[in-house]
């Protein structure tokens, strides 16, 4: 199974724990919640009351000197070197760079599916580092739709099926996921397979079931992993042009690409080499 298999996955089959949390469970002693109910302030922003009107006052993404390097054997492989990103609410940035660069793996990092071995993180003005692997399963549930390459939608489940399987472990009530789901797949054009499984569908119906399924959680950010790179050009055009429409509406996004077409749907691109920000 490829990497990003694996944290497709990941993202999909939350652990058990969030049935029915407690703190002990988490082993965090009585913290189980506590990212979900403190914000970290970042340096100059203000607060207004309410916790949605008090999250928008940060901008989604803030990860500065992030440094992240792997270990092949005896040797250590550095991957990210002192990265700064800073992503405001309903941007539409892409990350673009060369095979190897750190793409992915910042993603990964901005994704809660990793965490960097030094630097900062806060997402939406909360510090994603000081959280438990609890509260980032919780954080992945909830608040970051991703998008990957390969899809990674469950063979044996329908378009509607794979778009609920999110909600899985929520508490979010049956008639409210499934108001979700049809409302999401009808954002991306699909309500007419909705019923269909991934083996009946297109690249482009299987990439757009994968947007709906990220949409459905109504996350503060999409994470967008190559999501044309299994897709002929007109068919990746039609999935960028939804993406643009996504933005539009309101959505944040970050998308990593080698693609330069690809990229220029984007507000902004950010330039990666060799682990490190090069342009912007």
């Amino acid at each position: 199974m490829t990497r990003s298999a694996w944290y497709g996955l990941k993202m999909i089959m939350i652990p058990d724990i969030f049935k029915h949390p407690t703190p002990q469970q988490d082993g965090a002693g009585g913290r189980a919640n506590s990212w979900f109910n403190d914000i970290s302030p970042l340096p100059n922003s203000p607060r207004r009351g309410g916790e949605e009107s008090e999250y928008l006052q940060y901008p989604v993404i803030e990860a500065i000197d992030i440094e992240k390097s792997y270990w092949m054997g005896s040797t250590v492989l550095p991957v990210l070197n002192g990265v700064k990103i800073r992503v405001e609410q309903n941007e539409f940035v892409a990350i673009m760079g060369p095979s190897g660069s750190g793409k992915s793996t910042l993603l990964h990092i901005l994704g809660c599916l990793d965490r960097p071995d030094t630097g900062t993180y806060h997402l939406g003005g909360r510090n994603v580092l000081a959280a438990t692997d609890y509260e980032l399963s919780r954080i992945r549930a909830t608040q970051i739709g991703f998008v990957f390459q390969a899809f990674n939608l469950l063979p044996a489940l329908t378009v509607f099926e794979n778009v609920r399987a999110p909600f899985s472990y929520s508490r979010i009530n049956k008639r409210e996921a499934r108001s979700r789901v049809e409302n999401a797949v009808a954002r991306v054009g699909l309500t007419h397979r909705i019923h269909h499984r991934p083996a009946e569908l297109s690249g482009g119906e299987l990439q757009r079931a994968a947007i709906a399924r990220a949409l459905a959680i109504g996350p503060k950010i999409i994470l967008a992993d190559e999501p044309t790179g299994n897709l002929d050009s007109k068919t990746g055009f039609e999935i960028m042009n939804l993406f643009q429409k996504l933005h539009q509406e309101g959505a944040s996004i970050v998308m990593i690409s080698h693609n330069h077409r690809v990229a220029e749907f984007a507000q902004r691109v950010i330039a990666l080499m060799d682990g490190r920000i090069t342009d912007k």
